[in-house]
């Protein structure tokens, strides 16, 4: 069950863009994430530990990663809810293992191109992070406000994202247009 992002339990929202020098007709962002080798995922940053595929029980694909984001480790169970060439809506209650211990927090990473021209893609990658009432309770019990957990994920987040998402971009235009991975 999917838990909507509200003032009050908004963790971070970050957005980076990066130019794919391929034609929108030639990139398959669903497909190069389904098929993502974990050796390509852990290129596109220096906190990215591991990378896998798998899918649900009912057969939506999903895509595991495990990656360092701040001070904290975070293991995404990645559920596509909607993917395409142009489009993909991943959502996750990921585990969050911090100097605190354990909880979870919902992720939305959406994955979007744009077409900049003939030749060119604009790769968009956003971020949602939501606090879950398992997580809520947990800062509450280690003394810990929603707004300095907050702050602190925010700013972890956009600088984890303005590493990768460049990366990602390379990676989807050799994949676009090499039919190979590679950065």
């Amino acid at each position: 069950m999917e838990i909507i992002q509200t003032p009050e339990n908004a963790l971070s929202h970050v957005v980076a863009k990066a130019i794919i020098n391929a034609p929108i007709s030639k990139v398959n962002i669903a497909d190069w994430l389904f098929n993502l080798p974990d050796a390509e995922y852990q290129k596109c940053s220096v906190n990215h530990i591991a990378a896998g595929v798998t899918s649900t029980y009912d057969g939506q694909p999903m895509s595991i990663n495990v990656e360092m984001i701040g001070d904290a480790l975070v293991i995404q169970h990645y559920i596509a809810t909607e993917y395409r060439a142009d489009y993909c809506r991943m959502l996750s209650v990921s585990d969050v293992i911090g100097k605190n211990g354990r909880s979870k927090v919902q992720v939305l990473w959406e994955l979007r191109a744009e077409v900049i021209d003939d030749e060119t893609t604009q790769y968009i990658n956003e971020i949602h992070a939501t606090a879950t009432p398992e997580f809520l309770e947990f800062i509450k019990e280690h003394g810990i406000s929603l707004a300095n957990a907050a702050a602190a994920r925010q700013a972890a987040s956009d600088l984890h994202n303005q590493e990768e998402t460049p990366l990602f971009a390379k990676s989807i235009e050799k994949r676009a247009l090499t039919g190979k991975y590679g950065i």
